[in-house]
């Protein structure tokens, strides 16, 4: 006997949409996914990409719950879910979830809402993070402290318990894309970039970045003018841009970090970088799969919500 899905977990991000269908058990048993993100989509397509997503899926013949995190809930998405405020309990995502309709579907779906900062000087937003930090939750319930989440734009969480206190965001991803493709610092980042100088380089964007991340504006040209003055290759250069970035962003998070070890929840390539960085100030990390705890998370939303 084949077995069905009770409901749905969908992670709906700007680039991609994935979803997994969960068994009485609290089993997957199936995973899907689709490059339909949200910045790809009208707001009108969105119970279209839904439905050809789950087309086939083993789930029971009546009305299936989807649960969403992530963009789909954004004021540019399916339909808005407002923003829990902090300090936010993130047991009680679900009763801020909103419900877009999908008439003639037995796909009934909610969307939790994200968490926002409203502290003036301090404003600050997110959404799919919050989930994922549930699922830290769910994995370490004995924790509390600083949670690092890099990507694109990496967010850095007090969390106490189940409880976010206070964020931060630092646009580090996006900002080495953009000076990597849209600066003149593309002229020296023009090869290979993935050499074997690139963690020499690294190495020394980190020290640099540790020690003055106030003068980060100042050290992005000496990307520039070591590749004219120093013969600094490609490779080298885009290790000591991304290490720049990295050192920065963690210096201006000093008093952030106690002794207490960093959870860091992203994609295993990027944390690694994340693991060195950190150890350089005496800080130890560890490594969370990010499927894992956005899925736990949203497992533990809707179990709260019972």
């Amino acid at each position: 006997m084949t077995t069905r899905a009770e409901w749905v977990a969908v992670d709906w991000g700007t680039s991609n949409l994935r979803a997994w269908g969960i068994d009485a058990s609290g089993n997957t048993v199936f995973t899907r996914s689709s490059p339909k993100g949200m910045g790809k989509l009208t707001r009108e397509e969105f119970p279209g990409a839904l439905t050809e997503l789950l087309e086939g899926a083993e789930t029971g013949s009546g009305a299936v719950d989807v649960l969403i995190c992530g963009m789909a809930g954004a004021r540019q998405g399916w339909l808005e879910a407002p923003y829990l405020d902090t300090p936010a309990d993130l047991r009680g995502l679900f009763a801020g979830a909103v419900r877009p309709e999908m008439p003639g579907s037995r796909y009934l779906p909610a969307i939790l809402p994200g968490v926002c900062q409203k502290t003036i000087g301090a404003e600050n937003v997110m959404r799919g993070e919050e989930t994922q930090l549930l699922g830290l939750h769910v994995l370490m319930p004995e924790f509390s402290g600083v949670v690092c989440m890099p990507g694109t734009h990496s967010k850095w969480a007090a969390l106490e318990a189940a409880r976010i206190t206070r964020f931060a965001t630092a646009m580090t991803g996006e900002m080495y894309e953009v000076l990597r493709t849209h600066s003149v610092l593309r002229h020296s980042l023009a090869g290979d970039l993935d050499g074997p100088g690139r963690a020499e380089g690294f190495d020394a964007g980190v020290d640099a970045g540790l020690a003055r991340p106030d003068n980060l504006l100042g050290l992005l040209f000496s990307v520039r003018a070591g590749s004219l003055l120093s013969n600094r290759q490609p490779d080298w250069c885009a290790g000591y841009l991304s290490g720049l970035l990295i050192g920065c962003e963690i210096g201006a998070h000093r008093d952030w970090i106690g002794d207490a070890e960093v959870p860091l929840i992203g994609a295993s390539a990027l944390c690694a970088l994340y693991v060195k960085a950190l150890a350089k100030v005496g800080a130890k990390a560890r490594l969370i799969d990010a499927t894992e705890a956005v899925l736990a998370g949203l497992k533990a939303a809707r179990q709260f919500a019972v």
